[in-house]
């Protein structure tokens, strides 16, 4: 049995949704303890416990430990099931810290496969489904993840309410990938919306984050903007937020940012376009946010993976040592220094196929 502490590197959940994901496709029985040790509220959270019982379903897995608070769970995976299923956090916790968690998993289903996971779409500290949908889903289509989202319903923290359903077609192995130079900068699109908020709130977004990057890049932006009638909103909300992306010649780079009480639309949609500008000043292929998210995909692929990120963040650098404990044979290597713009993160997959 593998035990992985959960205090090691950034100590939160990231460690927990990556051993997870991994231990469950590679069939290992792990145990985690020291849960979120460097948070707030140490253990395990809704949130968490949502992605738990998610990757034991889909793997019929035996779990010891998973309940609220928890600081020490033991999972142990068995065969691998497909069909229709259905996950609710029950508050406003991040749906896509969940299919974080599933992720390793889903090209190596059995056969096609609905999920669907409630909770929160667009919530602080994780991030935002269209992030997901126009950044990093792209980017895992190169590692031969065939997977669509649809966005049925946002949520918003406090209240939640938000709705995804993943289609998932198995390809029961993975690409090794190769980003390295993101070429030239083609276009910017992007995604502002708001619910149970005035349809100026996402304009306003829109606005502040199309003049910021028109005045420093000046080629074609197009920021969609996404409102509801009010008698017609099915959201709980209220909620705004900003997902705005760089496509480039051989790539996609991202950064977003989230409305809040008494946050101005327009800090709103300027703190995006400073966040992509910097992802874009690094030269790098993918952002730094992809790079901790592709890591256990290059880890499963076949061959050597190699991508360059804008930068070497702790998540990163705590997926590769979670990695690392699971897998031991794996090679990982990256860029240390500092300075290094952009990060080289390489990897010499195991190539599973199931």
């Amino acid at each position: 049995m593998i035990v992985i502490d959960g205090s090691i590197g950034e100590g939160g959940g990231q460690i927990l949704r990556t051993a997870l994901g991994l231990a469950a496709v590679l069939k290992k029985p792990i145990k985690v303890i020291n849960i979120r040790a460097k948070r707030r509220n140490p253990g395990l959270q809704r949130q968490h416990l949502t992605g738990v019982k998610a990757i034991a379903t889909l793997t019929n897995a035996r779990v010891e430990g998973a309940y609220l608070g928890s600081t020490s769970l033991y999972f142990e995976p068995r065969d691998l099931r497909c069909g229709e299923f259905v996950f609710d956090v029950g508050t406003a916790g991040s749906v896509t810290l969940v299919l974080q968690t599933l992720l390793p998993v889903l090209p190596y289903l059995p056969c096609r496969s609905t999920i669907e996971i409630r909770g929160g779409t667009d919530v602080p500290w994780s991030p935002p489904v269209d992030y997901i949908r126009y950044v990093f889903m792209p980017l895992a289509r190169l590692c031969g993840v065939e997977m669509e989202l649809e966005l049925v319903r946002r949520g918003h923290y406090p209240r939640g309410g938000g709705i995804i359903r993943l289609y998932v077609e198995p390809t029961h192995s993975l690409n090794s990938i190769e980003l390295t130079e993101r070429g030239a900068l083609k276009t910017i699109k992007g995604r502002s919306h708001c619910v149970k908020l005035p349809k100026h709130v996402a304009e306003r977004q829109a606005k502040a984050a199309y003049d910021y990057l028109y005045q420093r890049l000046r080629i074609p932006i197009d920021i969609e903007v996404e409102f509801y009638d009010p008698s017609k909103d099915p959201h709980l909300g209220p909620g705004s937020g900003i997902v705005l992306y760089a496509i480039t010649e051989k790539s996609i780079l991202g950064a977003d940012s989230l409305g809040a009480k008494g946050k101005p639309a327009e800090q709103v949609g300027q703190e995006a376009a400073m966040k992509l500008i910097e992802e874009l000043e690094s030269n790098a292929a993918v952002d730094r946010h992809a790079a901790d998210m592709l890591v256990p995909l290059m880890v499963l692929a076949k061959g050597k993976s190699v991508v360059t990120a804008s930068k070497l963040t702790l998540h990163t650098m705590t997926v590769i040592e979670v990695v690392k404990s699971i897998i031991p044979e794996v090679v990982i290597s990256t860029s240390t220094s500092e300075l290094d713009r952009p990060v080289r993160i390489e990897v010499r997959g195991i190539g599973l196929e199931l």
